[in-house]
């Protein structure tokens, strides 16, 4: 077995883990796709509803509750992701 002098365990308390520059890009690349994503998914539900209001006004008021109800799950699916992959870099 390996000797832990005191000097060895308080230079291994102080190492600062390593972290390479390209998983830091790696991760920013992701929290933008995550971004763009929700955006996107977004202006679908949006444009749809849009169109389904158009075409049958007087279910509007549902069109619109489910409509605000999948927004808000895909906002949160896309902040999910930002978070994940800010935590990786």
């Amino acid at each position: 077995m390996i000797e832990q002098t005191p000097e060895l365990i308080e230079a291994a308390k102080a190492a600062e883990p390593v972290v390479a520059p390209a998983i830091k890009g790696i991760a920013a690349i992701g929290a933008g796709l995550a971004a763009i994503g929700a955006g996107i998914g977004i202006g679908r539900i949006g444009g749809s509803a849009l169109e389904a209001m158009a075409r049958q006004p007087e279910h509007s008021g549902m069109i619109q509750t489910n409509m605000i109800i999948a927004a808000a799950l895909v906002e949160g699916v896309a902040l999910f992701g930002v978070v994940v992959a800010l935590l990786q870099g």
